[in-house]
């Protein structure tokens, strides 16, 4: 457990150090929100029924921002394949790495959603099913997110190839995490959202550890 935990300190500890990734992800993600009602007109009645959509969208792009430094910089400064002779399995570092991908780039989202529930006149019910929902569903982004850096890491434009390899992969979080806002549908999608999310978390590490293992031969 020290290995796992020490993981998650050194990539918060780099993260922080690096300065401006997480500002310029919430940036991104209040912006998608600003935006949208220029594009739809000041229909306050439209813009709450388009709200939970909006803010799901605008959370994946965000988080789709932050993939690129999950593996790339350990794989070019040789730092994964020391990790590799570590008493951590690779699957437990994955793990941990996706612990602190949502530290970094879910959760600031989920804090800065009151911000956008204003942009788009969400009621405070509709704002709280917003955030559980992305509570919910985010580790599964993130997990998924995993993945696709993993499988990419190799690659001299992984960091462009991973978002076109997760978004269709990810369509049925935005689906039910959409559809779990929904006062009528809300409780059925919101337990599909989960057991989506589960299922990437649990095999996400594993699946990361093969492509990366793959990867470094």
């Amino acid at each position: 457990m020290k290995g796992f935990a020490a993981v998650i300190r050194r990539d918060l500890t780099l993260a922080f150090r690096g300065g401006g990734d997480i500002m310029t992800l919430l940036l991104f993600f209040v912006m998608v929100g600003a935006i949208v009602p220029f594009a739809v007109g000041p229909d306050k009645a439209l813009l709450s029924r388009l709200a939970p959509g909006i803010v799901w969208i605008a959370a994946f792009l965000s988080l789709l921002l932050g993939l690129d430094r999950l593996f790339r910089n350990d794989h070019e400064d040789g730092s994964l394949a020391l990790f590799r002779q570590a008493e951590l399995p690779l699957a437990g570092l994955v793990a941990a790495k996706v612990i602190a991908h949502w530290l970094l780039a879910a959760l600031p989202l989920i804090v800065a959603s009151p911000v956008l529930a204003v942009l788009l006149a969400m009621d405070a019910p509709t704002w709280l099913r917003v955030v559980l929902s992305l509570v919910i569903g985010t580790p599964g982004l993130a997990a998924l997110g995993a993945m696709g850096a993993a499988v990419t890491v190799s690659l001299p434009r992984g960091g462009l190839l991973a978002p076109v390899l997760i978004t269709p992969l990810a369509l049925p979080l935005l689906i039910f995490g959409t559809g779990s806002i929904d006062a009528m549908a809300g409780n059925s999608a919101l337990l599909l959202l989960a057991a989506v999310s589960l299922v990437l978390v649990a095999v996400a590490p594993f699946m990361a550890a093969l492509a990366l293992a793959v990867s470094e031969d």
